[in-house]
């Protein structure tokens, strides 16, 4: 990715499939200044050891900003035309949607991130588990989660160049190429 052109990089793909690690890796030969946002809450023991083991892997020169629900938001403040922002990622945000208190905030924060991804200065690579591969989930929120991951990646794949689909640690091309 040269440092000249600004690019909308989606990443899909399992648990465990080398997501983190492909947009990392680009997001190294960029050259440009990384922002990496992250977007997990440390609700339990597993759950920051997961994230201890994530910071474990970045470039200590790398900003970070954890942020949970204002994604729309935090990118706007963060972007620059000369920089990259990593979001990873985005299924642990729309979680953390879900269960916000307000019913509607995930609509009003998906259009919003959706309305500003188009004029967004810099570049950006979104990270995201893809959930559609598997049985129908048991439970109406489970569900829901499901569905709404479906469409935000949907919307977000005609939004990216490339949009790739990891598996095994390879990167499949879905949409144009590295």
């Amino acid at each position: 990715m040269s440092a000249e052109a600004s690019r909308r990089i989606l990443i899909l793909g399992g648990v465990r499939s080398g997501k983190s690690a492909q947009a990392e890796q680009w997001a190294k030969l960029s050259a440009r200044p990384v922002t990496y946002l992250a977007t997990a809450r440390a609700g339990d023991e597993e759950m920051r050891a997961r994230i201890a083991r994530h910071r474990s892997t970045r470039p200590a020169h790398w900003q970070v900003i954890e942020e949970p629900v204002a994604l729309a938001d935090t990118l706007l403040a963060h972007a620059r035309p000369e920089g990259l922002i990593l979001v990873d990622c985005l299924t642990l945000w729309l979680t953390n949607l879900l269960i916000d208190a307000d019913p509607q905030r995930a609509q009003r924060e998906q259009d919003a991130l959706l309305a500003l991804l188009p004029t967004l200065p810099g570049s950006l690579i979104l990270v995201s588990n893809e959930t559609g591969l598997g049985v129908v989930p048991l439970g109406e929120l489970t569900r829901r989660f499901c569905d709404q991951a479906g469409r935000l990646h949907q919307a977000l794949a005609t939004l990216c160049d490339p949009v790739l689909l990891m598996v095994a640690g390879l990167p499949l091309f879905l949409k144009g190429h590295p």
